[in-house]
């Protein structure tokens, strides 16, 4: 007999020990409700039993990937946190911090992710579990930016002895607060004159 809520092997109980093996598709669909379970209930509200039950699997499965929801939170995190910052280089700081505010816009399009964002900057203060497994996922997009930054004072563009603490926290946070705290519009224009500004206030960093 099949197990049933399971992405164990689709075999007769009797079988071979070993680990089990983790699906793509239940990872995808487990992934998949965590979000909407946060942007719908926030990080507090949010129960792990409900994602498995809803993702069409056991919690088994779900506790097989991630011990616990502070975990499973930090490393689904760090997938979207890639996405935000892994850009391409480009010749210049201004372009650099163009294409860096664009990608960081098409993911704060989403609504979801919005919500999502706006309540972890709310729990993180509430939640030391919450605080302390995200700091590899903050530590990935600082790292991110650094590289960033290193470009630029390679080309000359910023200082050597630029205050990196400073311009990292700078680059995202007008464009945060923008779109996640007050909702403007973020049309091509504002982009383009946001990372010129960004560009100037950096090289005198």
């Amino acid at each position: 007999m099949e197990r049933k809520g399971s992405d164990d092997f689709d075999m007769p109980a009797r079988r071979p020990t070993g680990a089990a093996i983790r699906r793509p598709e239940v990872t995808d669909a487990l992934t998949r409700v965590f979000f909407e379970e946060w942007a719908r209930h926030g990080y507090a509200g949010l129960s792990l039993e409900r994602v498995a039950r809803r993702a069409g699997t056991g919690k088994a499965a779900l506790y097989r990937r991630w011990p616990d929801k502070a975990t499973m939170a930090s490393e689904l995190l760090s997938k979207v946190g890639l996405l935000l910052t892994d850009v391409p280089a480009q010749s210049s700081l201004t372009d650099d911090l163009r294409v860096l505010l664009f990608a960081i816009r098409r993911v704060l399009r989403h609504p979801r992710i919005r919500r999502i964002v706006a309540d972890l900057h709310s729990e993180i203060g509430r939640n030391p579990a919450l605080e302390e497994a995200i700091r590899p996922f903050q530590r990935d997009r600082r790292a991110r930016i650094n590289g960033m930054i290193d470009r630029a004072v390679a080309r000359g563009d910023m200082s050597v002895s630029c205050d990196r603490e400073t311009a990292a926290d700078l680059i995202a946070a007008p464009l945060y607060w923008r779109m996640v705290v007050t909702g403007g519009r973020v049309d091509r224009a504002h982009i383009e004159r946001l990372a010129a500004s960004l560009a100037a206030a950096l090289r005198s960093c």
